[in-house]
């Protein structure tokens, strides 16, 4: 048997993984967006089922004015004595903190905060039962991975941080995982910086605290100057299966075409785990990740393929659905109006750092069909409603209903840093479909009143303006419903349904 990689496509980049049993756990930064830190849950490595997130709230999760890119940062989690623990870094807000539950599906607790400093933290639940906290920092000791040793009921530092490890000397050392294994306390990270540069390595001791010894084979992953369809892998987490194979979960980017953009953002891949005889690991084939490997010896049936349509029937969001930082309480309903969402927008809008009336899912796919029906009057120029393919604030592309000189009108807009282009068309009478077709090189806007007779397409935009090499930052494309209004008060937008629809790649 093999699997396909990423075994989780789309933006959700930093995964770390935990195992109870033959039950395994897994977690992915989220950035600035919320709720924070998708988790799934897999019998097989392979098959992995979203259960929701561990941030679900604001005092949890504060967002606000947090810049694109900020907010929650590399996710670690652990299990221990029948409690799991989700360490990260909200960027920009309170920093160092993590959280715990004894029901992963379920609510966790206030954040715990701990007072080292850095970013990418991780814990080690020693044998001797030292709790040891890792973050990536800079120093007085200079730049590299430091760890102090902490209560674990109050996050209180109990040792000063030390440096502990800089690396092979590659740029940006970062993402350590500890790992009690046989004999040795194995340190492991990701260097190169989480561009096409990236790599994994390692180093093993006696002593949590050092010296550290450099693996003789790093790097233990890298697809540097590769011909490859996959690039940028690292940051990676490992973890010993329930039958004794070991593995590793890692990021990695698919560009889409040449010269290499990637849109879709950061995304899952799994690889294997094998020791030299020396006690080393090495991941993948000689360091190397493949689109399609030899699976797990007990990988299990696919998981039967979501739904295209939401029908916005039910009384709370699918965990698919998130909003961009603390959305509003008034900004959206699926109870006002049965079987709709609704939202309201006000003066934030998608070209301001804030939270706008705005409800999205990943984009996951090269080749797609999304659409939506809606039902919106503008009162006035400036309120607007519809799709949009957004990366940040500067670069983004929107298909919606609006005003232009009292006339209700289709908007199709393309914001490329300081540029904005927009053309308008008669908007149709009644419920109009929004349609957007995604393939690795463009994105296809068109629109159809409610009964489809009638087709428009609106316009083009390419996908390379939204990769990170032009878009910067360290999320993915999203497509999300929205509303705005320069006025501040737009009237409610009606969303009967929303499809997404993959299609073969």
């Amino acid at each position: 048997m093999q699997y396909t990689n990423p075994v989780i496509s789309g933006f959700h980049p930093d995964p770390s993984i935990c195992r109870v049993g033959e039950d395994y756990y897994l977690v992915t930064s989220s950035f600035q967006y919320f709720p924070g830190v998708p988790i799934f849950h897999s019998n097989d490595l392979v098959n992995w089922k979203q259960l929701g997130h561990v941030l679900t709230t604001e005092q949890q999760l504060p967002l606000r004015d947090v810049p694109s890119s900020c907010g929650i940062f590399a996710p670690t989690l652990r299990y221990h004595e029948g409690w799991f623990y989700m360490v990260t870094t909200n960027v920009g807000s309170i920093g160092n903190f993590y959280v715990k539950t004894q029901n992963p599906a379920g609510s966790w607790s206030d954040p715990i905060l701990v007072a080292q400093d850095g970013i990418d933290p991780s814990l080690l639940f020693d044998r001797d039962g030292t709790v040891y906290f890792q973050s990536t920092r800079t120093g007085d000791q200079g730049d590299g991975i430091y760890q102090c040793k902490i209560d674990i009921e109050t996050g209180e530092m109990l040792t000063d941080s030390r440096l502990i490890w800089k690396g092979t000397g590659g740029a940006y050392p970062e993402a350590p995982h500890l790992y009690q294994i046989g004999d040795y306390y194995y340190l492991m990270l990701a260097e190169g910086g989480t561009e096409y540069g990236h790599m994994e390595t390692i180093a093993r001791s006696k002593e949590p605290y050092g010296p550290f010894e450099a693996c003789p084979h790093n790097p233990i992953l890298s697809h540097r100057s590769l011909k490859s369809s996959i690039h940028a892998t690292g940051h990676a987490d490992i973890i010993e299966a329930h039958d004794g194979s070991w593995w590793a979960v890692l990021l990695g980017v698919r560009p889409a075409s040449y010269p290499m953009r990637h849109h879709l953002g950061r995304e899952v891949f799994l690889a294997p785990v094998t020791w030299t005889k020396d006690q080393w690991p090495m991941i993948g084939e000689g360091g190397r990740i493949e689109p399609i490997m030899d699976a797990p010896e007990f990988i299990g049936e696919p998981l039967p393929r979501k739904p295209i349509r939401d029908e916005f029937d039910e009384a709370e969001l699918g965990v698919d659905w998130i909003f961009l930082r603390n959305p509003r309480p008034d900004s959206w309903s699926l109870s006002e109006r049965t079987g709709y969402l609704v939202l309201r927008g006000d003066s934030v809008t998608l070209d301001n750092v804030g939270s706008p009336a705005f409800i999205g899912r990943r984009l996951s796919h090269f080749n797609s069909r999304v659409a939506t029906s809606i039902e919106f009057d503008p009162a006035e120029d400036g309120d607007e409603s519809g799709l949009t393919v957004y990366m940040n604030e500067k670069y983004h592309y929107e298909l919606a209903i609006t005003s232009v000189k009292g006339c209700k009108k289709i908007l199709f807009r393309r914001t490329v840093g300081s540029l904005k282009v927009e053309v308008s068309y008669d908007c149709p009478p009644g419920p109009v479909q929004l349609e957007i077709q995604t393939d690795r090189e463009s994105f296809t806007f068109s629109f159809r009143d409610a009964d489809g007779v009638v087709t428009v397409t609106a316009g083009t935009a390419e996908t390379a303006f939204l990769s990170t090499e032009v878009a910067g930052g360290f999320t993915g494309v999203m497509i999300a419903m929205y509303a705005a209004s320069l006025a501040g008060h737009s009237g409610p937008s009606y969303f009967d349904w929303y499809e997404y629809e993959p299609k073969d790649e």
